[in-house]
């Protein structure tokens, strides 16, 4: 039996309700609506997606409103995400319980980015949208709550600690502190100077992290290929899931276009683990990683 047979009927129920909220945050709706559009109480509502157990026909009829299978629902196979939103806010409920985190998001994992870095964030996300995309407006509401989630997982990673693995591509830090902190090509209205200086403050502050080596933080610098996809592993007591995303926080940020999917099944987590373990293999790490981004960037 595999350790992602090894989870209670309560913890089943419990994470449940977790993909519950995921996905009415990523359709914007809130649980008033939820209920109206349902016939569903507000009160129950708030009690299925605190874990307590729901019936398959009241079930069934929050599916079809948020326009997803069952099965993603009930975590059978692959949960799949076309919000932004939605799949931030499953990542945070899945990292307030991680032990430990394998990732691989460029150019610089969030978790471990600075303060200064939400200050700018904001408008990233905003120039990442072009003015004439269809939703546009809609895109540009959901930074606050893209932001809200976010900040919240970084509070909790700082404050629980758990143990990550942080895989960074060299080529994809190079071009971040060559092109800045920006969020599409020639961002109108925006000091470039300014934003090449954060891009080069996270850069400085991955190199610190590599020469400090603070308890519980391991980083990997790869430099030959990499692969195309981000991914990030969920390490819990009892099971796992992988997460892999075409959402993209840094430099031409994405946080409108792809489908993210978020899966326990033991061969895509089996699979994802041993891909780390050869990119970790290959990657430079402490001292000489730190070396080699300041020689390689002219620092």
């Amino acid at each position: 039996m595999s350790k992602n047979d090894t989870l209670s009927q309560s913890d089943a129920i419990a994470h449940l309700g977790e993909r519950l909220k995921a996905y009415r945050i990523g359709k914007n709706l809130t649980p008033e609506e939820v209920a109206v559009s349902t016939g569903i109480s507000r009160a129950a509502i708030y009690r299925y997606e605190s874990g307590q157990p729901i019936r398959v026909d009241v079930l069934g009829k929050i599916a079809d409103l948020l326009q997803v299978s069952l099965e993603s629902l009930l975590g059978v196979g692959v949960e799949y995400f076309s919000s932004a939103l939605g799949f931030f806010e499953r990542m945070r409920q899945l990292e307030e319980t991680a032990e430990q985190l394998s990732v691989l998001f460029g150019p610089i994992s969030y978790l471990l980015t600075t303060d200064r870095y939400d200050t700018i964030l904001a408008d990233v996300l905003a120039e990442s949208i072009p003015h004439d995309v269809e939703g546009r407006d809609q895109f540009i509401l959901e930074i606050e709550k893209i932001l809200k989630i976010l900040k919240a997982r970084k509070k909790s990673f700082q404050e629980r600690k758990p143990h990550i693995i942080s895989l960074i591509s060299a080529a994809e830090l190079e071009y971040f502190y060559k092109t800045g902190f920006i969020g599409c090509s020639n961002p109108q209205g925006v000091n470039l100077a300014d934003r090449m200086q954060a891009a080069k403050d996270e850069v400085v502050n991955i190199i610190s992290l590599l020469y400090e080596q603070p308890m519980g933080v391991q980083i990997g610098v790869l430099v030959d290929s990499a692969p195309g996809a981000s991914f990030q592993i969920f390490k819990q007591a009892e099971h796992s899931e992988v997460a892999v995303s075409p959402y993209k926080l840094g430099s031409f940020a994405n946080i409108r276009i792809g489908v993210a999917t978020i899966s326990s099944a033991p061969e895509s987590v089996r699979l994802h683990n041993d891909l780390t373990f050869q990119l970790w293999e290959r990657s430079l790490k402490g001292e000489r990683a730190a070396k080699y981004l300041f020689e390689t960037l002219g620092l």
